[in-house]
């Protein structure tokens, strides 16, 4: 679990925007070489065939949770992300919930082996997904209705910003390469 770069080169005079210049390890999108999938809000979780893992970010100078397993550190901000046994988390309960609602469970029979999920649901980060109950769902599965939409997605910054601020139910998109690549775009990175 890398760090998704963002589509979009964020603004230095406020960093919670994105300019229109395009991150240089993405130009891959907007030349049409990946394919988008929807971004969903909620707390990602992985499954290594035989254990749950819940991602985690350590702000510099705090200790590690037992059993933490560092993937990488922001150069920027100093923060290590990685993964802690999903059993200690603060989603434990909820995704213990979620077993029984994975979404695309029926496609594959079950967890995949290093597959990466978003758990969702009413008692994660404020419900935004609006789901009646907690489920995971894979990184880069998209579920009935969306695919059409994402074959809409504009490949230019304007039309982008103007397609995702119409998508106000969704967190954002991201797209996944061939090669594995992937890049993203969150709805907020862009001023009302």
């Amino acid at each position: 679990m890398r760090k998704i770069p963002t589509l979009f080169l964020r603004d230095p005079d406020d960093m919670r925007r994105v300019t229109s210049d395009v991150h240089p390890d993405c130009q891959w999108v907007l030349d049409g070489e990946g394919t988008a999938t929807r971004k969903y809000d909620g707390t990602c979780v992985m499954y290594d065939g035989e254990r749950w893992w819940a991602r985690r970010e350590v702000k510099p100078g705090r200790a590690t949770p037992a059993g933490y397993q560092p993937v990488m550190t922001d150069e920027v901000t100093g923060k290590t992300v990685g993964w802690e046994p999903v059993e200690q988390s603060s989603f434990a309960t909820f995704h213990a919930e979620a077993l029984d609602a994975i979404v695309d469970a029926d496609q594959f029979g079950g967890p995949q082996l290093g597959a990466t999920y978003e758990l969702v649901g009413p008692k994660v980060n404020g419900n935004p997904e609006q789901v009646a109950g907690h489920q995971l769902i894979r990184h880069g599965f998209c579920t009935s209705g969306d695919d059409d939409e994402l074959e809409k997605a504009p490949l230019d910054h304007d039309g982008l910003r103007a397609w995702l601020l119409a998508h106000p139910d969704w967190e954002g998109v991201v797209w996944h390469h061939p090669d594995g690549r992937m890049a993203k775009l969150k709805r907020r990175d862009f001023p009302l």
